[in-house]
C-alpha cells in the first residue's frame, strides 16, 4: 500500500524528498475548520429552492455543542431543511482552503463525519471553482466527492447509507477489501488522499481511508476514485451539498455532522487532533 503511494509521489515530485513521504505528523496539518468559533468564513446558499410556500434560506447549517470527555466540542450540523419541509434541492455550504492544491500536487484531507439521521442525501468534497461558479454548477462543482445517502436512484437502485465515492460511471460504496464486499454504513473518522495531478499522469483521482464502524483501525477502503469533472485546475474550496429531494418524492431531511477539517501536503495518515 505505501509503496504505491511512494511511487506516485516520487513520479510527480510533490515533496522535496521522497524519503519524507510517510513521515508527516500532526504538526504538518493545516486547519480548515474545527467549528469551535463562528461560520464567518463559510458561505451558505440555497440555489434551487423549490419549497412551497417558498421558505427563504431553508437550509440548516449551524454549529452545535457536544460534550466530549471533560470538555465541550463543537461540530457543524448540516440539513437541507427542517423536518417536514421539502423542495430544497441544492443546499450548498463552502469555505476557502487555507492552501490551494495545485495541479500536480498530492494532498491528504482529514474529516470526521457522523450521520445525525436517515433518510438523507449528502455530498461533500473539494472544488476548483469560484463561489459564483459553485453556485451555478452545484454538484458539478465537485471534483473529489464523498457521499452519504439512503435515497433510491432514478434507476430503482436503493442506497444503504454506506459512504460512497465518485466514479466515472456514477457512485460506488467504499469497500472492505478483507471481505471483498461493500462496506457497511460508516459514521466517523474519514480520511481521503487526493492526487491532483493531470489526468494523463494518473491524477484526478483519490484514495479513501476510514476509521470507524467495522474498521477498528485506519483502513484503505477505496483506491483510485475519480474526480467528478477532471477540469485539471487548482482545488480551492471545501464544499458540502445536500437536498430534500423533489416535492413529489422527497428523500428526507436527515442531517450530517462535520468536524475537524484538515489538510496536509503529501500522504499524511496521522491524526491532526492528537
Amino acid at each position: 500500500m505505501h509503496s504505491k503511494h511512494i511511487l506516485i509521489l516520487c513520479l510527480f515530485s510533490t515533496l522535496s524528498a521522497c524519503s519524507n513521504i510517510n513521515k508527516n505528523t500532526s504538526s504538518d496539518w493545516l486547519l480548515i475548520d474545527n467549528f469551535e468559533n463562528s461560520l464567518s468564513d463559510w458561505q451558505n446558499v440555497d440555489t434551487q429552492n423549490e419549497t412551497k410556500p417558498q421558505l427563504k434560506n431553508p437550509q440548516i447549517t449551524v454549529i452545535r455543542p457536544e460534550q466530549a470527555n471533560s470538555s465541550t466540542n463543537h461540530y457543524l450540523l448540516k440539513k437541507p431543511a427542517a423536518e417536514g419541509i421539502v423542495g430544497n434541492r441544492k443546499a450548498l455550504s463552502y469555505t476557502k482552503l487555507p492552501q490551494a492544491v495545485e495541479v500536480g500536487q498530492t494532498y491528504t484531507f482529514y474529516i470526521r463525519i457522523n450521520v445525525a439521521a436517515f433518510p438523507n442525501n449528502h455530498a461533500f468534497g473539494l472544488s476548483n471553482l469560484s463561489p459564483a461558479l459553485i453556485n451555478k454548477h452545484a454538484y458539478d462543482a465537485f471534483e473529489p466527492t464523498l457521499r452519504v445517502t439512503d435515497k433510491t436512484e432514478s434507476n430503482g437502485f436503493v442506497n444503504d447509507g454506506a459512504l460512497m465515492v465518485k466514479t466515472d460511471s456514477g457512485y460506488s460504496n467504499i469497500q472492505n477489501y478483507n471481505t471483498n464486499q461493500s462496506a457497511k454504513p460508516l459514521q466517523t473518522n474519514t480520511w481521503y488522499v487526493v492526487n491532483n495531478a493531470a489526468a494523463s499522469e494518473q491524477g484526478q483521482q483519490y484514495d479513501v481511508y476510514v476509521k470507524g464502524g467495522e474498521f477498528n483501525s485506519q483502513t484503505l477502503v477505496y483506491k483510485n476514485a475519480q474526480f467528478r469533472m477532471k477540469r485539471e485546475q487548482s482545488l480551492i474550496y471545501f464544499l458540502a451539498n445536500c437536498n430534500t429531494g423533489p416535492i413529489k418524492k422527497p428523500y428526507g431531511n436527515g442531517g450530517l455532522r462535520y468536524d475537524d477539517l484538515y489538510m496536509s501536503e503529501g500522504i499524511n495518515l496521522s491524526n491532526p487532533t492528537q
